[in-house]
């Protein structure tokens, strides 16, 4: 077995790699669960997601993850036999809309061929035909890491209110919450979707759902049979119901960390660093691509994601072994394929806790595997330095 030395570049995306001070603050033995200290931090840390959110809504947390939290989101709002509208950009979206159906809830789909962002007009058309205004929540997946499409939720927004349609409106941001701009309250999202292991930087273990007034009350209303995802529970003063029971001391620990490091960096200023290592490693496989064997795989690279992008490779080439080679000759985790990608395409994430170096340093890897396995390619390192030294 081959010793990798040195630590390991992990650039999937989610979860990302946990800051050194987050791993700091687990470090420490369990406190009572009724300790003022422990209950005012835990309360602060709530109110504190709220800012994240941008949100004046109630957020609750869970412990679980995004899928956990997709399902609290359900639970509370839609019932068996009520319809959704899906507009699918990738693996996640597909998810979110089988788990629906899963729960009883009847599914319209609107596809897409998985490197397109949502076509807000045919959300548009869609809720234009139902005339009898049966379709309850329109869910958007706001960055679906398989595919690295970004979808403009406030243009969604704007597609419901142009139908003139009553459904809510729900957006994952599990992939895209401390990572790019997402205001709640200003693009009038009903429900929103997080977890801890992307842009918090926090372990796997922790999921958010932000609740608006009209998903409070449709949740007041009807929803499905539920206990422990249930919105009503958790908003209560007693502070063993907001987890319904023991709450998961060391992760809140951990977010605590985390939330204070986006707060001491400043947000936008958090938006901006996302931002320019995205467009760095998009530089660097548009110079790939000219070896004709990768290429991105948005369409249109103004909608790529600027927390993972997910690269195509061309018939013959199987990414699996991208993947693995990188990792096992140069200690660099990449995502693999999902859904109809496996196989397909590669993934590399540059959310949370990374830097300039962090990027280079995993496209220089990139470029070595892509050597070894000799495909085709044109070194794109210079690309990248270039668009990092252009943003300042």
């Amino acid at each position: 077995m081959t010793i990798l030395r040195g630590r390991n570049f992990l650039m999937t995306p989610g979860p990302s790699s946990v800051p050194e001070r987050v791993l700091q603050a687990m470090n420490r033995n369990a406190v009572d669960l009724g300790e003022p200290g422990y209950v005012a931090m835990m309360r602060q840390c709530l109110e504190d997601l709220r800012a994240l959110f941008r949100t004046q809504s109630q957020v609750f947390a869970y412990i679980a993850n995004g899928h956990g939290a997709w399902e609290a989101a359900l639970a509370n709002v839609i019932g068996p036999g009520e319809r959704v509208l899906v507009p699918v950009t990738g693996h996640f979206g597909q998810n979110w809309a089988m788990m629906a159906q899963a729960l009883g809830a009847e599914v319209d789909l609107i596809p897409n061929d998985w490197r397109s962002a949502v076509d807000p007009q045919q959300v548009e058309q869609r809720l234009r035909a139902d005339s009898a205004a049966r379709i309850k929540a329109v869910l958007l997946v706001h960055t679906d890491t398989a595919t690295g499409i970004s979808n403009d939720v406030a243009a969604v927004r704007a597609a419901i209110d142009a139908a003139g349609h009553p459904a809510l409106f729900m957006v994952d941001a599990v992939a895209s919450l401390g990572t790019a701009d997402f205001r709640m309250d200003e693009w009038r999202v009903d429900v929103t979707v997080a977890a801890s292991q992307k842009g918090l930087m926090t372990p796997p273990g922790l999921g958010f759902t932000a609740a608006g007034p009209r998903a409070l009350e449709a949740a007041r209303a009807g929803g499905a049979a539920r206990n422990y995802w249930d919105w009503s529970l958790r908003a209560k003063d007693e502070w063993y119901r907001w987890f319904c029971g023991t709450s998961p001391e060391h992760l809140m620990f951990a977010l605590r960390e985390a939330i204070d490091m986006i707060n001491e960096e400043g947000l936008e200023q958090v938006f901006a660093r996302h931002r320019r290592l995205a467009e760095a490693t998009r530089a660097a496989v548009a110079c790939w691509a000219a070896g004709g064997k990768l290429e991105l795989n948005a369409r249109d690279a103004r909608t790529a994601s600027d927390s993972v992008t997910t690269i195509r490779v061309a018939e013959g080439i199987d990414a699996r072994t991208i993947k693995s080679t990188c990792h096992e000759r140069f200690n660099v985790s990449l995502g693999g394929g999902l859904g109809q990608l496996d196989g397909k395409a590669f993934r590399i994430g540059h959310m949370g806790d990374i830097n300039e170096a962090t990027v280079l340093g995993a496209l220089g890897c990139v470029e070595a595997t892509l050597r070894l396995l000799e495909i085709p390619y044109r070194s794109g390192l210079d690309a990248a330095v270039a668009a990092l030294s252009e943003a300042g």
